[in-house]
């Protein structure tokens, strides 16, 4: 069987190995890839945006199954094309994507589907925006920049001064592009966030365990937001309460699935609900419309299900519907710690030379911004460089092996966080 696998960062590495682990006899290919899955798959050297190119090759290898990592690739249509081509293919349309792609219009699927979160107001003007702040009682207030800012468009302002100065960078400065032409402004919401991943078929679904992110660059969750610093799974929040997951997916993901065919726009692949567990019960911050990074590399390490990942991504991927009784449950600790570059995540510096420990099997290394010089050093290149996840019987023990293995990487100027998992130990340790 050829499997492609659409993308090149920790991410689509992850994908790789899980998809490795699931059936070593696949024939894998990763489009750009990178060296780090160049170790499990052949590389093609196609950009993740390059659709026609991607379409031709895969229909050109007789690839049986194509997996989209970036959301960037899904924006662009890939699905459809490939779909139009008769080539299997695991995401949803671009009109699906939609959920993702445009914040605005996620906003307007969950208030029409009675999916419950934050209110907000969509702005195209400084003044509206400003208007929008006071109306919502000034700050705390959460500013995001409608369309894609590579995770970024997000900003949390504890002040009206830093809610006018994140307005005007995005709708004056286009500090994010045409991602930050239109803004939402959105009630703040107090508690814990979780990542839900859950593979559909349009209809059906399967949730996989949750992951908790970090998504601040420094410790104690200080510092600008990131792309994310680290994730762990499974969390012991959701394990002692059993009826959380099926309270999401009962009054969040399945209305808005609904919602979604409603729009002639049904959702197949990976659906993502960022959810924030408040005092009136969970609300959804934000969805994506793909596997989330740093969560991926958490999750799919540490899960066990009798039909594996990649036989539930074929059936999406062929238009088949899901079993309704696979369950995927977490049968080990998993914390991921992302080791970053130097400057990141405003001006991250490339070319710095990497060196690695030795290799742990309860150890991970999952590549998301290397390369390979050209005397065969491994370089940085791009903001998050690594991602190293610990496993582990335990939380405890997953936490120390992968801030272990993050303090031994060596290069020059690397940032990491060693709490990855600070609440999780908290609530293990029976503290606030």
């Amino acid at each position: 069987m050829k499997v492609l696998i659409v993308g090149g960062g920790g991410r689509e590495h992850a994908l790789a190995w899980r998809l490795h682990q699931d059936d070593p006899t696949i024939q894998l290919y990763a489009a750009p890839g990178n060296p780090g899955i160049a170790e499990l798959a052949t590389c093609i050297a196609i950009p993740a945006t390059d659709v026609a190119s991607l379409e031709a090759f895969a229909r050109e290898t007789s690839i049986a199954l194509t997996v989209i990592g970036p959301e960037a690739s899904l924006a662009e249509g890939i699905v459809d094309r490939f779909r139009k081509s008769g080539l299997p293919i695991f995401g949803p349309t671009a009109s699906a994507a939609r959920i993702e792609t445009s914040k605005a219009f996620s906003k307007a699927l969950m208030r029409d589907a009675g999916v419950p979160t934050a209110r907000a107001e969509t702005c195209t003007s400084l003044a509206s925006a400003l208007a929008a702040v006071e109306r919502f009682g000034g700050a705390p207030v959460v500013i995001k920049a409608s369309g894609l800012a590579a995770g970024k468009g997000v900003i949390v302002c504890m002040t009206e001064t830093e809610a006018r100065g994140a307005i005007a960078s995005m709708l004056e400065e286009h500090a994010f592009g045409e991602a930050g032409n239109t803004v939402l402004v959105e009630e703040f919401m107090e508690g814990e966030e979780l990542s839900l991943f859950a593979i559909t078929d349009g209809k059906r679904l399967v949730p996989l365990p949750a992951a908790q992110d970090h998504k601040r660059l420094l410790a104690g969750d200080e510092g600008p937001n990131t792309g994310g610093m680290g994730a762990y799974c499974p969390v012991s929040l959701v394990e002692q309460a059993p009826a959380l997951i099926d309270d999401v997916v009962d009054r969040i993901l399945l209305p808005t699935l609904s919602g979604l065919r409603a729009r002639g726009a049904a959702f197949t692949g990976l659906l993502y609900a960022g959810v924030m567990l408040t005092d009136d019960g969970p609300k959804v911050v934000e969805f994506n419309c793909r596997f989330g990074d740093p969560e991926t590399e958490a999750v799919l390490p540490c899960i066990r299900s009798a039909t594996s990942m990649l036989e539930l991504m074929t059936i999406v991927a062929r238009g088949e519907p899901l079993p309704s009784d696979v369950r995927v449950e977490a049968v080990r600790h998993a914390v991921t710690t992302v080791v970053a570059a130097s400057g990141y995540p405003e001006r991250p510096r490339g070319g710095d030379v990497i060196t690695l420990p030795g290799a742990n099997e309860d150890v991970l290394v999952f590549h998301a911004g290397t390369k390979r010089s050209g005397d065969g050093a491994l370089i940085t290149v791009g903001g998050r460089v690594l991602a190293i996840t610990g496993l582990g019987d335990s939380f405890e023990e997953a936490q120390r092996r992968s801030r272990g293995f993050a303090a031994g990487v060596d290069f020059s100027g690397k940032q990491f966080r060693d709490d990855i998992g600070w609440r999780e130990l908290a609530r293990r340790a029976g503290t606030p």
